[in-house]
């Protein structure tokens, strides 16, 4: 792999981050990481249409595979910003949670994580801290969270789950089917009406297999 010119650097402390600023290179970053993937983007090319020297992008996010996975959790944190936390959903109402998780996790499979999927499977197994962040920071916060509501359910009687964290993975595959594996390869995508029909049987299914 062709590492940078310029070492990592670690962040600068004590000299607050210009929000603005580190918004345009995030966006630069994510354009640049879609169309050429971690190894082949340029940080040079990235700050020139951040408006920004290279050195502030190391200032800010240390090397290019920190600035990657600040990108991943920019996007994961906005695709799960409505995603409520296991303690607040209610445990009596597990097929409309279930519903509400799917669609949450069909937007993390079939949107801009694509991009960020398609970049780092360039690098795997070569760059393992960044699988790491991408699995950490997306696929295993929404199984978490599920498994933490599962628990909930099953408590309250209203579902019937050993392996709550099992269970939770089997969920969230049906999702990872042919329409996931089309917009990794830049297929044309499953339309609304073929993602809601999905999301129901979906969760039709695991209501026969989990419900009480």
């Amino acid at each position: 792999m062709t590492r940078s010119s310029v070492p990592a650097q670690k962040p600068q402390r004590g000299r607050p981050r210009d929000p603005e600023r580190s918004r345009r290179i995030l966006e630069a970053a994510q354009t640049h990481f879609d169309q050429h993937g971690l190894e082949r983007a340029s940080v040079d090319a990235i700050a020139a249409d951040a408006g920004v020297s290279k050195m502030t992008v190391y200032s800010n996010f240390g090397s290019k595979e920190g600035l990657f996975q600040a990108v991943v959790r920019d996007r994961t944190t906005a695709v799960l910003a409505g995603f409520p936390g296991a303690g607040t959903l209610d445990p009596d109402q597990p097929e409309k949670v279930l519903l509400a998780i799917g669609a949450r996790f069909l937007a993390l499979a079939r949107g801009d994580a694509l991009g960020a999927l398609r970049a780092v499977y360039g690098v795997a197994g070569v760059q393992p801290e960044v699988c790491r962040a991408l699995y950490k920071e997306g696929p295993e916060r929404v199984m978490d969270e599920l498994a933490a509501y599962l628990r909930l359910a099953n408590s309250a009687g209203t579902l019937k789950v050993r392996n709550p964290l099992q269970a939770a993975d089997l969920f969230l595959s049906m999702f990872l089917g042919s329409g996931h594996i089309r917009g990794m390869l830049k297929l044309e995508m499953p339309d609304t009406r073929e993602d809601r029909a999905l999301l129901r049987e979906a969760v039709r299914v695991f209501m026969a297999a989990y419900g009480t």
